[in-house]
């Protein structure tokens, strides 16, 4: 069995995540990796930034070997142990996630959304992509994740202004998970993508995007797509979108992310009939590729 010396260190409050050192921004973006042993960091260098596309710093044990010379002779995986991967997925409780389908005049996504869209268009919404409320933090929005079996793998607390429809990062990002407020403990967590649970005895076309935000907004304008999320950059794997295969899926990528989703999008040519749009790349200015804007933000502005 594969032994696992160094893993990135597990989110456990705000005292395990530092101050990146390239980016170095305020807020802690920064996970180090831990010896399994000793649960200790290797160095303070070594780590991956959790801003994906506006930094991209990732230092492996391997490398840090590598670059000061150091042997070691044991294999380093920087990964999971398989052991951790083959246990039964966890799944929320249904009674938890029906608790959340209510309170929509306080939830303050649904009301960016009303801004949008006429009361029928944001209900029929609210009910296809499973858009929860919760109390975490005044106006939290949840995303459920429901697999195409009717699994709940869990949900994304998120808080946005209610007038921009922009997330909330001040003073802190303001992102939680709702298998962490359940008190279960051992919640063996495997995500999947954001609408999948559309994908059940439905043939149409699917478009990928990042946010939940830009799949919900899209599927209003572009409905002949199944709009599905991943949720973050760094989830566009082969794994999560294992469910994918056979389909024909076009890629949406937002406008900093272009090369590193053209370059996943061969990995998934494994699976599905795949294909990248340029166009936000093609049409966008250098301001509007700098801020990273995504196809909801080009919707909005111009539909």
């Amino acid at each position: 069995m594969k032994t696992y010396p160094y893993i990135l260190q597990p989110y456990k409050g705000m005292s395990t995540r530092f101050v990146c050192p390239a980016c170095k921004k305020r807020d802690k973006t920064f996970t180090l990796y831990i010896d399994t042993e000793t649960n200790q960091p290797l160095h303070h260098t070594v780590g991956i930034c959790n801003r994906l596309s506006k930094c991209g710093y990732h230092y492996t044990p391997k490398q840090y070997f590598i670059d000061n010379n150091l042997a070691y002779t044991k294999p380093i995986y920087c990964t999971p142990p398989t052991s951790l991967t083959q246990q039964a997925i966890s799944y929320i409780p249904e009674s938890v996630f029906a608790a959340s389908l209510k309170q929509y005049s306080n939830n303050h996504f649904v009301q960016f959304l009303s801004s949008l869209f006429n009361a029928d268009v944001v209900q029929k919404l609210v009910h296809k992509y499973y858009i929860g409320t919760a109390k975490y933090w005044q106006g939290t929005t949840v995303f459920w994740q429901v697999d195409a079996l009717g699994k709940i793998h869990t949900g994304k607390l998120m808080l946005y202004n209610p007038i921009t429809g922009k997330r909330v990062k001040q003073p802190y990002n303001h992102i939680h998970w709702a298998h962490k407020t359940i008190g279960q403990t051992h919640f063996n967590l495997r995500q999947c993508l954001f609408g999948e649970h559309l994908l059940a005895h439905n043939n149409q076309q699917v478009a990928l995007v990042e946010s939940e935000k830009t799949a919900l907004i899209a599927s209003v304008y572009l409905p002949d797509f199944i709009w599905l999320a991943v949720g973050s950059l760094s989830n566009l794997t082969l794994k999560k979108c294992s469910v994918l295969k056979g389909k024909t899926v076009t890629l949406y990528p937002d406008l900093n992310a272009f090369e590193k989703w053209n370059a996943k999008a061969k990995e998934l040519s494994a699976i599905c009939e795949i294909s990248v749009s340029n166009l936000l790349q093609h049409n966008a200015t250098e301001t509007e590729k700098q801020q990273g804007l995504d196809l909801a933000d080009y919707l909005v502005a111009f539909m």
